[in-house]
């Protein structure tokens, strides 16, 4: 891995782990079977942005829309991905 990327990494991991520890909350346990299993069926797809360069910039997320991952993908793959994992669109 070339230097400049593995120094930008490792800002990003050690920024993330900092908001992380500092935006984080006691856990509530869930109430109902639902909520602690969750429904690994539901796929949610939410857009952050739409790049001059044709990315489309997603979080995708599988049981729990607040729980996600964020990825771009081309939008022809990006379409493709949805119709495949048959998701939910979400709004901000």
């Amino acid at each position: 891995m070339p230097q400049f990327l593995a120094g930008s990494l490792q800002r990003h991991v050690r920024t993330t782990h900092q908001a992380m520890t500092m935006t984080s909350t006691p856990a509530t346990a869930p109430s109902t079977a639902d909520e602690r299993t969750g429904n690994v069926k539901s796929k949610f797809v939410r857009i952050k942005q739409l790049r001059a360069d044709g990315l489309v910039c997603f979080e995708f997320a599988i049981g729990w829309p607040e729980l996600f991952v964020d990825l771009m993908l081309p939008r022809a793959a990006f379409d493709d991905f949805c119709v495949r994992q048959q998701v939910q669109l979400l709004s901000d």
